[in-house]
């Protein structure tokens, strides 16, 4: 308890919901007129039995629960709660308490416990500390989650040719507003890496950066993936869970492969782009949301919405600004300087040395068109100082025939360190891709067009 008449923080949290649980109706008229222009939702019981419905149809941040209450007491409840998973903080009541009844309300699970009648100066407090907990919750997740999950990227945008220019500037112009962001390009040319430049250049860079793979997830759980849902909402749901909309709250959601995204969850997608509200699997409430979307691709989303792949609407919603990220053929001045860059940053990893970089590998390095582009290339750059050279395969012998086919070299060049890394990977195609920074599909494609379809 805090005696402490001074608010901790006079601010809204306008992205948090309530629920007050008492029988007392004096009591929940005081709380709901102190609570209501500050949070977004507040809900009011009173008893355990009123309660039940409501937390089944929303995920409630914070209750404030009574101990003492006609029918099932706080406690009881909130040790029912604690055992079904219901993860929010809870702030105990009562008018009539001792240290063994404190104690017995935090042992049950209670964040916080008042003792009646108390100042809203108190009441404020207990609330404010709750709401903070819950942030510092959502970016442990995060964090935890990034660390698990998270592609391998650069830490910047690395480049210095004019086509890069145009993208940093591009970016430094989108950055400080609030617009809805398509990054489109090749896979690997460093999609999610302009997506977190975005974020820490705006004003949402205090909070969190979530990045969710639309392809990694099955289309049966991506929208309660991304919004939520509440116990009961579908088979296997045993407790209620925030989505990924919930955890991005103050900061940015990015989409990647948003054109793998099932219809269905396009649909809810977009009402949560025009409304800025999420309504969780199951639940019958709607809670606002204050987060900035990036949705990325590497598929022409036109060509999908004229396919009837992709909902028109939907695209044009995601598509206020479009920034496409070069592949790495295009930007041939920015090798070196990559090359560099990625040396610097996995020598000190692998606590190996840094290999020297002469002028004929580089220009075998050119020559190649890095169909990965730069996730490609670091990768390359990886297995090259692992084994302490830079692994090009053989040099072709060009006949005189041969002389100034520069596209069949390259494609020589592509297919050979193709199937080197199928080779290293015993022929699995998903390895191989995962290391190359290409899809499954792009690799069956090749393989077809070179007589290997029936590879693994």
């Amino acid at each position: 308890m805090d005696s402490n008449n001074k608010p901790v923080s006079e601010a809204p949290w306008t992205q948090y919901s309530v629920l007050l649980v008492d029988d007392e109706p004096g009591m929940v008229s005081f709380l709901q007129r102190a609570l209501a222009p500050r949070c977004g939702v507040v809900d009011t019981a009173g008893s355990v039995e009123q309660a039940e419905p409501l937390l089944r149809r929303r995920l409630y941040d914070l209750i404030v629960l009574d101990i003492a209450m006609p029918g099932r007491s706080g406690i009881e409840w909130l040790h029912e709660l604690r055992a079904e998973g219901y993860a929010g903080d809870v702030v105990m009541m009562t008018a009539y308490a001792d240290l063994d009844t404190a104690i017995g309300a935090l042992r049950a699970g209670a964040a916080d416990f008042l003792l009646k009648p108390f100042s809203l100066a108190q009441v404020l407090n207990a609330i404010q500390r709750c709401f903070e907990r819950s942030r510092l919750v959502r970016e442990n997740f995060v964090l935890r989650r990034e660390v698990s999950e998270r592609a391998a990227d650069i830490e910047g945008v690395v480049g210095h040719s004019e086509a890069m220019h145009e993208v940093c500037e591009r970016l430094r112009r989108i950055a400080p507003t609030p617009a809805t962001v398509l990054l489109t390009g090749e896979s690997g040319t460093g999609k999610e890496v302009a997506a977190r430049a975005l974020h820490r250049m705006s004003n949402r860079a205090s909070g969190s950066f979530v990045p969710v793979n639309c392809a990694a997830i099955a289309s049966e759980l991506i929208e309660s993936e991304l919004f939520g849902h509440v116990k009961g909402a579908y088979t296997g749901a045993q407790q209620s869970r925030e989505g990924l909309f919930y955890y991005a709250r103050g900061g940015t959601l990015f989409l990647d492969e948003i054109a793998e995204m099932p219809p269905a969850a396009q649909a809810k997608l977009l009402r949560v782009l025009e409304e800025r509200r999420i309504r969780p699997v199951g639940s019958e409430q709607e809670i606002p949301v204050d987060v900035r979307v990036i949705a990325a691709t590497n598929r022409d989303l036109k060509a999908e919405v004229a396919a009837h792949r992709f909902r028109q609407d939907l695209y044009y919603r995601l598509q206020v600004v479009e920034v496409t990220l070069p592949p790495l053929r295009d930007r041939p001045e920015d090798l070196p300087l990559l090359i560099e860059h990625f040396m610097a940053q996995l020598s000190p990893y692998l606590d190996v040395p840094r290999l020297a970089l002469d002028a004929r590998t580089l220009a075998r390095m050119a020559a190649y068109e890095w169909p990965g582009n730069v996730r490609e290339l670091k990768n390359f750059i990886e297995r090259s100082l692992i084994l302490g050279w830079f692994d090009l395969g053989p040099e072709p012998k060009a006949s005189a025939a041969q002389v100034g086919a520069t596209d069949e070299s390259l494609e020589a060049v592509e297919k050979r360190h193709i199937l080197a890394v199928l080779a290293a990977c015993e022929g699995n195609k998903s390895e191989a891709g995962r290391r190359l920074g290409v899809s499954r599909k792009t690799l069956d494609r090749k393989c077809q067009a070179w007589g290997l379809a029936d590879a693994n």
